[in-house]
């Protein structure tokens, strides 16, 4: 029996971290949501219901409506993997087999029955469709291919593990994806990122985008001794670890003896001092690995003969290597999922199911991307905005559309910072313009102060401009549209200020005293920023914006980062845009048309310590 033609899927990935559910309809990202955004625990494993729930209600769909439901990778493929590295670590691995056995031998092994389960709960014991699984690596590669632009593309995924795979090779074109090469567990660059992230005191699956902050301050004094001793690259690209100096395979931890041998001491505690140790470890294993995905990007480009490249998987998050395949792999664009983690799997495994039935990439004719901006959550009416601050009696005023931006610039143009609420939540782990705390990137003294008075998070973060696409040029060396903050470019030269840290004297985290360019809170210290440019056709109001500010100040470049403070998920609702609000140093919060100045607001009251029940990630 042929296959049904297109109708809507829902995606699912869930049970390690980051889960989360994606609608698609004829092959149309519809809605995509994780889940920690509903729970409020960052990097939800869980399966995710409520995210489940929200992308349903979007489409004005119930669960016996859906075509299919596909899961993001093989449950039992992945337990036979589970299973062969205990058996070969043995018998190192047994306190954690111990532990973990049960749940791998009942319902993890059994995942899919789980989701179904789950799904009748919501469908209320309705009649369900197909579930099916498709490859972790797959689902990344379809993220990847099936929402780009392109007809056809060269395609690399590389990331932790998922089955068995940790680095795949793929070449897209129309609605199909042929695997090329793969390597496999457990040898693996998003592992060996991991370790280090994990040997620097930050948190597995979570603090690699603080290694990759923390590796301009640093020298890459140990890349030498990474490549001679921990990774064997090849010219292709293609590398294996030398496992005696991890223990990842075995245990719930990283890295053990022998990598502290070799790097000069035990690992530094999680929320301990920062040492020149720790920058020069940062700043060793980003070369290593962007020159490891370097290679792997010739080496995809020459096997399809493609100029145009996708990628995604964990490893992908790191902008930094992005920027450098950009500039030096040969290609023509690169083209990233802008939720390039195990979230994005949810959407990529929708994606090949949807295509796989027969639904087309209509996009493609059109020239652009199928994510909508990456604005796929959910949104709040302004009737609903209204009855909130009704409710809670929060003075605000609502502007016409014309008069917002401009009296947002103003503001913004005053040194105030902002809490930009807008549309629909973006998915993926980037604020690109809806759920947004924006500020001047011209003040130098903007850094620290949402850093540490708004963020709650550490001195050394950097932060990322918005800044309007036809004048990218003029303030980045960006030789293509970075619309999800997923390229790393260098100020522009008209725009830097040239700086000798060296004969300063200056190093490590010395190094945020010196403005380096005309935007100082969004250059790095390497001149390097992470750069997202905005079009009408993806985010208007957010451009419009831009706009004004660039008239009111020569500058078309605002700070952008996400609307959260350190620990928690970027918020999803008006109520916890409030409360964000009122917790920290924003001073104007626009919920849609709403700005509410915070000197207007009655006295905020808490009970407890708020801040002390989020951990730390």
């Amino acid at each position: 029996m042929a296959a049904a033609v297109g109708g809507p899927v829902l995606g699912i990935s869930a049970y390690y971290h980051d889960s989360a559910a994606a609608l698609v309809v004829d092959g149309v990202p519809v809605a995509a949501a994780q889940e920690e955004r509903f729970s409020r625990q960052r990097h939800d494993p869980g399966f995710p219901e409520r995210a489940v729930a929200s992308c349903l209600r979007e489409a004005g769909l119930r669960p016996d409506e859906l075509a299919a439901v596909a899961f993001y990778e093989d449950p039992a493929l992945k337990f036979r993997r589970v299973l062969a590295t205990w058996l070969a670590t043995a018998p190192h691995g047994f306190p954690v087999f111990r532990r973990a056995f049960p749940q791998w031998t009942g319902w993890k092994r059994r995942a899919l029955d789980d989701v179904r389960a789950r799904l009748s709960a919501v469908a209320g014991g309705g009649p369900l469709p197909p579930v099916v699984a498709h490859r972790h690596h797959a689902s990344h590669a379809a993220s990847a291919f099936f929402p780009s632009p392109y007809p056809s593309a060269a395609v690399l995924c590389v990331d932790g593990v998922g089955e068995w795979a940790t680095t795949t090779l793929w070449h897209g074109r129309g609605t199909s994806l042929l695997p090329l090469a793969e390597l496999r567990f457990p040898h693996s660059l998003g592992m060996l990122y991991s370790a280090f992230t994990y040997f620097c005191g930050f948190k597995v699956d979570s603090g690699e985008y603080k290694l990759m902050g923390l590796a301009p301050y640093g020298k890459p004094r140990y890349a030498r001794l990474i490549r001679e001793r921990l990774i064997d690259v090849k010219a292709d690209g293609s590398f294996r670890l030398d496992l005696r100096y991890f223990t990842f395979q075995y245990g719930r931890t990283m890295t053990g003896r022998a990598f502290e041998d070799l790097f000069d001491g035990p690992r530094r505690t999680p929320e301990g001092p920062l040492t020149e140790r720790e920058f020069d470890l940062a700043a060793s294993v980003q070369q290593v690995t962007e020159e490891v995905v370097l290679r792997l990007s010739r080496t995809v480009l020459a096997r399809t003969g493609e100029r145009r490249l996708c990628l995604a998987g964990g490893v992908a998050l790191n902008c930094v290597a992005n920027g450098r395949v950009s500039a030096d792999s040969g290609c023509e664009e690169v083209w990233v999922q802008p939720a390039a983690g195990d979230a994005g799997g949810a959407l990529g495994a929708a994606l090949a199911e949807s295509h796989r039935r027969g639904a087309p990439r209509a996009h493609v004719r059109r020239g652009t991307d199928a994510m909508a901006g990456a604005l796929l959550g959910p949104a709040f009416s302004a009737g609903e905005v209204e009855e909130f601050l009704r409710r809670g009696g929060y003075p605000a005023v609502r502007l016409p559309e014309r008069e917002l931006p401009e009296r947002v610039a103003g503001e913004l143009a005053a040194g105030k910072v902002v809490g930009w609420f807008q549309g629909r939540m973006e998915f993926g782990p980037r604020a690109l313009g809806n759920r947004s705390i924006l500020a001047d990137p011209r003040d130098p003294e903007t850094q620290s102060t949402l850093n540490l008075k708004t963020k709650f998070r550490e001195s050394f973060r950097p932060f990322a401009p918005a800044v309007l696409a036809e004048e990218a040029k003029d303030w980045f060396e960006l030789g293509q549209e970075s619309p999800y903050m997923l390229l790393t470019a260098q100020v522009a030269a008209a725009r830097r200020r040239e700086v000798d840290a060296e004969a300063a004297g200056l190093t490590g985290l010395d190094l945020l005293r010196v403005p380096r360019s005309a935007v100082p809170a969004v250059t790095h210290v390497d001149g390097s920023a992470r750069v997202q440019t905005v079009t009408a056709d993806r985010n208007p109001r957010f451009r419009a914006l831009l706009t004004a500010f660039r008239e009111r100040t020569g500058c078309p470049v605002l700070v952008n980062t996400s609307f959260n403070v350190r620990g928690e998920p970027i918020v999803r609702d008006p109520a916890e845009a409030y409360a964000c609000f009122m917790r920290t140093r924003i001073d104007l919060l626009v919920l849609g048309d709403f700005v509410l100045d915070k000197r207007d607001q009655p006295e905020w009251r808490e009970e407890g310590d708020w801040r002390a029940a989020i951990p730390m990630d």
